[in-house]
């Protein structure tokens, strides 16, 4: 390009820097380092560092049972609001409890044993103080289609019974060797737009379903999409029951005022709190006092008396339904980890404090391993019901251990009371949950902020409601992987100007005023160089030298003589991005111009110093700042006076 031997004097302007190529590492001290930033990004092992044996001992029970660390500190105010907490979280697990159990095809009293094992085990295991341990919806929804669509639950409870635990088993072994082996970060796959669509989408197919209820509908389909669902309701309309009618919008009413009212004065939280609770003792009353039951106004029946049965000799371990049963649990187990973190993190941030997420995977883990042992199915931390702990003004996890007792006290003396409880009220009290998931406000700042994760989030809520929660999930997940390899594969390359009278170059499509050089094109590349990105970049690179050319020959400015890369962004590169960094050198010297580089990495220098691309393409071209390679590029257009004449033998444009 210019004349080799003129080199750009750069001591004389008092710069005496370049960039460095990194000192060589054992393999092995990289590989570790590497090993520890995918792993272990928080450093867990910091802790135990010069400590003696025993006390390395008790920090590795504190780790794995964080209530060892806070029990010693716990005091008689922190047992009273505590109690409170307990008391009040207790009193709507209890109808939520018997409300998604029915939702997941379950017998009702397995929603009041999984709000009692094991949220014990998470007062031991967990690490927020705030989550509230229980059944949920979603997951519920999603054990009920995915089991159905293997087994009858009406024809063969016994079989779909014992599916249930099995699939809770293998959901636990999931989550816990997820916190085992370090790799939470899998759940980080279904993004924030996802989880909206996903949840709104799953929130609709669970109202929807609450018309069996409502409407006192005997017989109903099996599909969850809102097609099969109309038809199933609108084909029945000789079966609708007026009586349930009337409950169910009456109660529903009461549900929604009482949480409108909460929402509005806070610090009545306890009033929607109690409102589920009141419902089903309102709607036993008046189904016992006016015999509705014999009126078309289904009732739960009678519930056994009595603590959690041992069910680990029910796990299903043989064919052929193991395969559904650990696929379902999987699926399930996904959804209810990425559930209870993000509630956890929520919450741990208005306290400030810190939650271990991979604690947490064990924590949930564990307890839904024990849970299946003791007849529950899939918990989780809802955030109904941890939004209610935190706004009753719990301290620690102790607030699950009194709900724990509380729902102990109701399966030891309390159960009976239940037999007159219309379903109705059950299908008022899910619905009534339900539409706190579909977030619409948190959608149409999707649409404000980024188009593309509106696009993500309304896709995943109309595969859940015009498909299944099946799909929606494959196609949610799907869709969030996609967009991560769109970041990769097509990042974002920008020209950059001068800002006036300073030696700051910035992207000149955000600021106008930035101005570009004369003879001096200025890319910048934000995003490492992979073999998913090198053809894109290659060709990108060349289309901005194709449009900058043109540019320069339409309005007649000075011939465009140098390429600068700012390659400040670029964090890492592989083989495939050095020979495509060798193939843009080759295309640039083709046509008569000189390659520079700018701030290249650590990684970057050390990778295109052992290819030897430094080589080829010269120290003095690499400098450590854009304004210096601006620099460097004036000087040797004002010293060598460029020669359009094209050499035929080698068919590239000389400078003389």
């Amino acid at each position: 390009m210019g004349n080799a031997d003129l080199v750009y004097p750069s001591e004389n302007e008092g710069i005496s820097h370049r960039v460095e190529i990194p000192p060589p590492q054992p393999f092995i001290k990289t590989f570790q380092y590497s090993l520890k930033e995918t792993f272990f990004p928080d450093d867990p092992l910091r802790q135990f560092k010069n400590q003696p044996a025993s006390r390395k001992f008790i920090l590795g029970l504190q780790y794995f049972l964080p209530f060892l660390e806070w029990a010693p500190r716990y005091t008689l105010q922190f047992f009273k609001a505590d109690l409170i907490a307990g008391i009040t979280i207790a009193s709507l697990a209890i109808p939520q409890g018997i409300s998604y159990a029915k939702l997941a095809n379950l017998p009702p009293i397995l929603g009041l044993y999984s709000s009692f094992v094991p949220p014990l085990v998470y007062a031991m295991m967990g690490s927020s103080r705030d989550l509230a341990v229980g059944t949920v919806a979603v997951a519920s929804l999603l054990t009920a289609s995915m089991l159905g669509n293997e087994v009858n639950a009406a024809e063969n409870p016994s079989l779909y019974l014992h599916l249930a635990f099995t699939a809770t088993f293998f959901a636990g072994v999931f989550e816990a060797a997820l916190g085992l082996l370090r790799l939470g970060f899998i759940v980080d796959f279904l993004s924030h737009a996802t989880i909206v669509g996903f949840m709104a989408g799953a929130a609709t197919v669970v109202c929807l379903q609450q018309l069996k209820g409502i409407l006192g509908l005997d017989h109903f389909t099996h599909g969850t999409d809102v097609v099969s669902v109309m038809r199933s309701v609108f084909s029945q309309t000789h079966e609708w029951r007026w009586e349930s009618g009337v409950l169910g919008c009456g109660f529903l009413f009461f549900l929604l005022i009482t949480r409108h009212f909460s929402k509005k004065r806070p610090r009545f939280f306890w009033i929607s709190a109690m409102a589920p609770l009141t419902s089903v003792i309102l709607g036993s009353l008046l189904v016992y006092l006016t015999h509705a039951e014999k009126h078309g106004v289904q009732v739960i029946g009678n519930l056994k008396k009595g603590l959690n049965p041992l069910s680990i000799t029910d796990l299903v371990l043989v064919p052929p339904h193991l395969t559904t049963a650990i696929k379902t649990g999987i699926v399930t187990g996904v959804i209810a980890l990425a559930e209870g973190i993000a509630v956890g993190r929520s919450f741990s941030m208005f306290k400030n404090y810190h939650i271990d997420g991979n604690k947490e995977m064990i924590a949930f883990g564990t307890m839904n391993i024990v849970g299946s042992f003791t007849s529950c199915y899939l918990t989780t931390g809802p955030f109904s019901r941890s939004a209610v702990n935190y706004n009753a003004g719990c301290k620690t996890a102790v607030s699950n251990i009194v709900m724990a007792i509380a729902v102990m006290f109701t399966l030891l003396f309390l159960t009976p009371l239940f037999h007159y409880t219309p379903l109705v009220v059950l299908s008022a009290i899910i619905i009534s949950a339900m539409l706190g998931l579909i977030d619409y406000e948190a959608a149409m700042h999707l649409w404000k902020v980024d188009k593309f994760d509106f696009v993500v989030c309304m896709s995943a809520y109309v595969s859940v409601v015009f498909g299944s929660v099946e799909i929606g999930l494959v196609l949610a997940v799907a869709i969030s992987l996609l967009r991560v390899l769109l970041f990769v594969a097509r990042p974002r390359t920008f020209i950059l100007g001068n800002l006036p009278n300073s030696n700051v170059y910035r992207n000149v499509e955000q600021y106008q005023k930035a101005s570009s050089v004369p003879g001096v094109l200025i890319l910048e590349i934000d995003a490492p160089i992979y073999f998913a990105n090198s053809n894109y970049l290659r060709e990108r690179i060349t289309r901005w030298i194709d449009d900058e050319e043109d540019r320069i020959k339409s309005s007649g400015e000075t011939t465009l003589q140098y390429v600068i890369l700012d390659m400040t962004a670029v964090g890492n590169i592989d083989t495939s991005g050095i020979s495509m960094m060798d193939e843009v050198k080759k295309i640039i010297e083709r046509r008569g111009l000189q390659l520079v580089l700018v701030n290249p990495g650590g990684e970057v220098m050390k990778k295109l110093n052992k290819s030897d691309l430094i080589e080829k393409i010269g120290q003095q071209w690499i400098y450590l700042t854009v304004a210096e390679a601006v620099g460097a590029c004036n000087f040797m257009l004002q010293t060598c006076k460029p020669n359009p004449a094209k050499d035929e033998s080698t068919g590239t444009w000389n400078n003389v």
